[in-house]
């Protein structure tokens, strides 16, 4: 089998007024967000689960984000090399008490091999796709699973997404998602660069991700995502600006995608 090789989080770590999301490209989950630039069209798209959240306080949540790259040129859209979600700066994100993997216990290995050694630190799941027109260049599948598992990179929180599949041919590869703080509406950043190859392999069109691990800390329920919905006492909800991603192509192309509004309700 040919496998390719690609090259805790911090309590409180701010995120989403009511989640935190790991940006992904599927049509699967809640009202899309769509661009065109350049002939190229990102559809993006978010759901939180459950929407009826503390007032004061949080509590764990699910989430899960995704879209879609197309192009109307035949030969498809170009190469993304790089990927920013900014997620709105009120929530946090709890790993705690959630073991950490390291980059070369998964990088490479199947699905199985990834679960085996780094299942204690597994916090989502989702699915990955691709255009791949050169099996032996392509750093991706045609078609994959992906496995979100807590990590670090370079002293950073990260979430290192694991995508295998077996078609084209056996394919392996791990895109690490650094998290950062940053200032403004949206406190957090997840950022992943894509590899870069030689040859026309083919394009990124679809990876999709839920997250949604919980846990438990001296008897008590923990989220790794955790979250309360930001209205004001007196109002039953709230809607607020999920998140907003922004894409990077080969090209020089840049198209930031319309912020996700979601809503919630209130308890307490």
């Amino acid at each position: 089998m040919t496998m390719r090789k690609t090259k805790r989080a911090i309590p409180g770590l701010s995120v989403c007024a009511a989640a935190l999301a790991l940006f992904a490209l599927s049509t699967s989950v809640g009202s899309a967000e769509k661009i065109r630039k350049e002939g190229v069209t990102v559809s993006v798209s978010g759901k939180l689960t459950p929407t009826a959240l503390p007032r004061r306080g949080t509590a764990p949540i699910g989430i899960s984000v995704g879209g879609t790259i197309a192009a109307t040129p035949p030969a498809g859209p170009p190469k993304l090399t790089k990927l920013t979600i900014a997620l709105n700066r009120n929530g946090w994100l709890d790993t705690q008490g959630v073991p950490r993997c390291r980059l070369g216990q998964i990088r490479p290995s199947t699905t199985r091999e990834a679960l085996a050694a780094c299942g204690s630190s597994l916090v989502g799941e989702g699915s990955f796709a691709a255009n791949v027109k050169i099996p032996e260049q392509s750093p991706f599948p045609s078609n994959g699973k992906v496995l979100a598992f807590n990590g670090r990179l370079h002293g950073r929180p990260a979430i290192f997404a694991h995508i295998y599949g077996l078609r084209p041919v056996p394919t392996s590869n791990v895109l690490p998602f650094t998290i950062s703080k940053s200032a403004g509406t949206y406190g957090t950043q997840l950022e992943a660069s894509f590899p870069r190859v030689t040859g026309e392999w083919g394009y990124v069109r679809a990876i999709s991700m839920n997250l949604n691990r919980r846990f438990s800390v001296h008897g008590k329920t923990r989220g790794y995502v955790n979250a309360s919905c930001p209205a004001p006492r007196g109002f039953p909800g709230a809607s607020f600006p999920l998140a907003r991603a922004t894409f990077v192509f080969d090209t020089g192309l840049t198209i930031v995608a319309p912020p996700m509004i979601r809503s919630c309700t209130a308890k307490g």
